[in-house]
């Protein structure tokens, strides 16, 4: 309803300019209520426009009871042609030009209502260069001529030079005029008005003839159709005086196609909620070019693309395209007043630099100037001890000369004998390790040592508690039903246990195995060890002759066993094996 009341102020607002509103007030008044279809009310009417001091003298007088008495009672039950038109006839005779117009009252009717629904929504009302160059085309299009972009680009310039665009009246001058619809009749140009009239505030759609099949007698008769935004309307003939009926669309409706049949073509279906439509498109050469006079022509396509904006609860496309190019100017002018206030932004602040930069400018020649005087008094200063310390230097270079001479004297003496140190030292040094390493690889075969004996003893006692588990579970076993229907819970935590045990024995063996590579690792160790010694003595023996190198003893043979050499002697083993049937006993 809001842009109901907006489309009607500004058809109001060319009548009540119009108007001298002590003396035509009521006149108005009255008229809008009968055209509108709303309840008149005397009584407020004429309290309103009673004549004292405090009856409207002026728009904003007026303005409080058209809205409260007219306006917020209009349902949309009204005719908008009519309405127009009452406008229409009390603005037209005091503001139309008397200059003679390449097109007739009805069409200068016609672009005055478009210009309402087309201009800004700001008094007073004018309409913008971008909607004037789309009306433009509109028309141009209608007629099937070319659009003359250059010729609107010159008039454009002009017309913002001067002004934000034009009244009501000046555009129906300008189309009136024919600058732009040149080498056309005025029938033409009467069609064409009529036609974009039809779209933008009819809101025809498509329209044409079409035949349709009755309902009641089967028969199929020519009419023409008109498709609005949730209506199709058929008429006898193209003049639109006789109408047959509607369809009403909405959302649940559909347009079904039908196969050929009885020689009939381009047939196709309008269901609806209460009743299906069975229509044929023209196929008669002349009706073709009736209905492409009158526009684009109606299809099943076209009323498809409607019954789908229904839907999705969309508005017709030239309101929809209108709002677009409505939204897309406010978005331009918004970016022009940004770019206006950065620029106003951005010319203050290059003042304030301007400002600081002349205030540098004179502190840096200031400085400069102090910075000139310090620097001759500084190269003054500089001349005198260069003088002094070149004599001081020349004194030094020949004492450090001496000193030189000296110096390279007992370098040398002194480089002979660090480097016989620095050769016992590196052989000192060498032998130590040597020593160190030997020492290392025999501490690391006693450690494995003793890492095998321990992981044997954990195997004998892991294998030892096994095989009590596996006696407990023979003596459970031989219990009574009973029994094992108790002792089932225990089983099978036993069975848990012995399965961890079975992994943990399988991890025992894998570190025994781990422990026997770190044996064959240390082993070869020992043996490199024992190698670096024996080469070693000789050179040592040579230099001192006093120091013994100490030999790794004899070993004795190692028992084998299925995972390689054995950590333990033979007496040990069979230590092991009777501590094994001892424990074996104790448990059977």
């Amino acid at each position: 309803m809001v842009g109901l009341k907006e489309e009607l102020l500004k058809s109001i607002w060319h009548a009540f300019t119009a108007l001298d509103l002590d003396r035509s007030g009521k006149v108005l008044s009255h008229n809008l209520c009968t055209v509108l279809n709303v309840p008149h009310d005397p009584v407020a009417l004429e309290e309103h426009f009673r004549d004292d001091d405090e009856g409207p003298v002026s728009n904003q007088g007026y303005m409080p009871y058209l809205n409260k008495f007219i306006l917020e009672k209009v349902q949309g039950n009204f005719d908008k042609v009519e309405f127009n038109r009452m406008c229409w006839t009390l603005c037209a005779k005091k503001n139309l030009s008397k200059n003679p117009l390449l097109i007739s009252d009805e069409d200068a009717f016609k672009v005055w209502v478009i210009f309402n629904f087309l201009s800004e929504d700001k008094y007073p009302l004018i309409i913008v260069p971008e909607e004037i160059e789309y009306l433009l085309k509109k028309i141009t299009e209608a007629m099937g001529a070319g659009w003359q972009q250059e010729q609107f680009d010159h008039y454009k310039i002009a017309l913002n030079t001067s002004r934000e665009g034009l009244s009501a009246w000046e555009l129906i001058d300008l189309i009136g005029s024919g600058q732009f619809s040149k080498g056309m009749d005025r029938q033409t140009v009467s069609m064409a008005i009529n036609e974009v009239f039809n779209e933008l505030i009819l809101d025809v759609l498509k329209q044409g003839y079409m035949l349709k099949k009755g309902h009641k007698r089967k028969n199929w008769m020519e009419r023409w159709f008109v498709l609005k935004p949730n209506i199709i309307s058929y008429y006898v003939s193209e003049d639109l005086k006789e109408k047959k009926g509607d369809i009403i669309l909405d959302g649940n409706c559909c347009v079904e196609a039908l196969p050929d049949k009885d020689g009939k073509k381009c047939l196709f279906l309008i269901k609806c909620l209460d009743k299906t439509f069975e229509i044929i498109s023209s196929q008669s050469l002349l009706r073709k070019l009736l209905t492409a006079l009158h526009g684009s022509p109606l299809s099943p396509a076209a009323i498809q693309s409607t019954v789908s904006l229904l839907r999705a609860g969309s508005a017709p496309p030239h309101k929809e395209a209108r709002q677009k190019r409505k939204e897309l100017r406010q978005k331009l002018q918004a970016e022009q007043e940004e770019l206006e206030r950065q620029m106003r932004e951005l010319q203050a602040a290059n003042e304030n630099k301007q400002k600081e930069l002349e205030t540098v400018r004179k502190q840096l020649e200031a400085a400069a100037a102090r910075a000139a005087e310090e620097e001759k008094k500084r190269l003054q200063t500089q001349v005198e001890l260069q003088d002094r310390f070149s004599l001081e230097l020349e004194r030094e270079k020949m004492v450090r000369q001496k000193m030189e001479e000296q110096v390279a004297q007992k370098s040398s003496e002194l480089e002979q004998y660090l480097q016989r140190v620095r050769e016992l030292e590196e052989m000192y040094k060498q032998l130590q390790k040597a020593l160190e390493d030997e020492k290392q690889a025999r501490q690391d075969e006693e450690t494995v040592r003793k890492l095998q004996a321990r992981l044997l003893e954990e195997e004998t006692a892991k294998r030892a508690e096994l095989e009590k588990w596996h006696l407990q579970q023979q003596q459970t076993i031989q219990m009574t039903e009973a029994e094992k229907q108790e002792l089932e819970n225990e089983r099978m935590m036993k069975e848990q246990a012995l399965q961890v045990a079975m992994e943990q024995l399988k991890q025992l063996e894998l570190e025994r195995k781990e422990a026997l590579e770190q044996y064959e690792e240390v082993k070869k160790k020992l043996e490199t060890a024992a190698n670096n010694t024996k080469s070693w003595k000789d050179k040592v023996a040579h230099h001192e002759g006093l120091i013994r190198l100490i030999e790794p003893g004899s070993k004795n043979p190692h028992l084998i066993t299925n995972w390689g050499p054995a950590a333990f002697t033979e007496a040990e083993l069979e230590q092991r094996q009777r501590s094994w049937k001892g424990k074996k006993a104790t448990s059977t």
